[in-house]
C-alpha cells in the first residue's frame, strides 16, 4: 500500500490510459461506484474519464489524499487495488 502522496502519484502515472472502477464514500452508509479510464495525473489530483453509458457527466477528479485517507478506492481491470 502506498504511504506517501508522491508514491501514489507515481503508481498512477504508470496506469494512465487503463480502465478502472472508483469506489467512493458518499455518506454514512452510501457508496458510489464509477467506471472509467485514468486520463491524466497532476501534482495534486488525477482525472478519470467516465463511461457515458453509466454516468451523466464526462469526467471526475480526485486528490491523492483521497486515496491516502481511504475516502476512495481504485480497482483497475486486472483487479489490482491501489489504496
Amino acid at each position: 500500500m502506498p504511504i506517501t502522496l508522491a508514491s501514489i502519484k507515481q503508481k498512477l502515472d504508470n496506469k494512465i490510459g487503463e480502465n478502472l472502477t472508483v469506489v467512493a464514500q458518499a455518506g454514512r452508509k452510501k457508496v458510489t461506484r464509477r467506471k472509467g479510464t485514468l486520463k491524466e495525473t497532476y501534482p495534486a489530483i488525477f482525472v478519470v474519464d467516465l463511461d457515458q453509458d453509466e454516468n451523466s457527466f464526462e469526467r471526475v477528479s480526485y486528490s491523492y489524499s483521497d486515496l491516502l485517507t481511504k475516502s476512495i478506492e481504485i480497482h483497475f481491470e486486472e483487479d489490482e487495488k491501489v489504496s
